[in-house]
């Protein structure tokens, strides 16, 4: 405990220091002098509370912080120039990414693109043709935040844990693990059994935390210079937790769904929590996507494949100085 303890206040210390030293004006050189590239993930955006649900949101005023140290900074190139390796010689290259297809990424990201002119992809779903309008990880979240401490569900006992995470009373197993090797099927049914505990759809103070974006929104999004489509799958299922047709089928119609609300091509996928295998890479190819992005890699021959990329997951809980330290080593620490 004490350890524990004494890493945390050297890690605050640490943090302090470097923005400090930030704006003395001191880290330019640090800036000047990293090179490299890395891809960025982003997901929710909202104005205030941005940890109520999640721990992967960041307020406005964050992103638009990052966004004028990128423009400062370094070099933001699209994902297709990312891929084609067309990068500055004299700044850090990165790419911003936005996954889930949060309605958010419409009202808040869109505007601010657009204002300091760079670009981003955004991974979506098909979730709105299927009839939904919130991502089945995300309903759970916000049922585990507002709902009661003890859960039964489908006869089976859960009980609120760790980050309010409903956790069997037996086993130990999390209701969200269990689910996310289900498919889509056993998801609709529990949204469907446990929305009228928390009808939080009543409650517009949360929309922003779970309101996919409608067709109509992916393509005025798609319209912007500054915005391209990806694919996030149909129903932001684990393709390596599920059957593999089923998985295929995901890709394959996903891919339509959103060509046919862009009119564009769509050949970059990104794959939910990051989640792969083998057999889903390949089942990719052939769906007709030619840039995958995971998180990190799950096999040491995935460094060189030339259709697959990592990327680097935006902390919210830490300063915009630190988050471009941790950007550029490729580390939080």
């Amino acid at each position: 405990m004490i350890i524990k303890t004494g890493r945390k206040l050297y890690q605050k210390a640490k943090y302090l220091y470097r923005d400090t030293r930030h704006h003395l004006g001191l880290n330019n050189s640090f800036y000047d002098k990293a090179r490299g590239s890395r891809i960025l993930i982003y997901h929710g955006i909202c104005k205030q509370n941005h940890t109520r649900f999640n721990p992967i949101f960041l307020k406005v005023k964050t992103f638009e912080a990052h966004l004028k140290f990128y423009k400062k900074h370094f070099n933001v190139v699209s994902l297709t120039d990312f891929y084609k390796q067309r990068f500055s010689d004299d700044k850090f290259n990165i790419c911003i990414t936005f996954d889930d297809g949060f309605a958010n990424n419409y009202h808040y990201v869109l505007p601010l693109l657009e204002k300091y002119q760079l670009p981003a992809t955004f991974f979506v779903t098909a979730i709105n043709e299927a009839g939904y309008d919130i991502l089945w990880n995300d309903f759970l979240g916000i049922i585990s935040k507002y709902g009661p401490n003890t859960l039964l569900y489908k006869n089976e006992l859960y009980k609120k844990g760790l980050y309010d995470k409903y956790i069997h009373i037996k086993n130990g197993i999390s209701l969200v693990e269990k689910l996310r090797s289900a498919g889509f099927r056993e998801k609709a049914e529990m949204m469907e059994l446990l929305y009228p505990l928390v009808p939080f759809k009543n409650n517009k103070s949360n929309d922003d935390y779970w309101v996919q974006m409608t067709s109509e929104q992916i393509r005025a999004l798609s319209a912007s210079p500054y915005a391209n489509i990806g694919a996030h799958g149909y129903y932001h299922n684990d393709l390596s937790q599920i059957n593999i047709n089923d998985a295929c089928i995901e890709m394959v119609q996903t891919k339509k769904y959103l060509e046919r609300v862009i009119e564009k091509e769509v050949n970059s996928f990104a794959f939910p929590y990051g989640s792969y295998n083998r057999e889903v890479v390949q089942k990719a190819k052939e769906a007709g996507y030619d840039q995958l992005l995971a998180m990190d890699f799950h096999f040491e021959e995935d460094h060189s494949n030339s259709i697959l990329r990592e990327r680097f997951t935006v902390n919210p809980f830490i300063s915009t100085v630190n988050q471009q330290y941790a950007t550029i080593n490729k580390r939080y620490e």
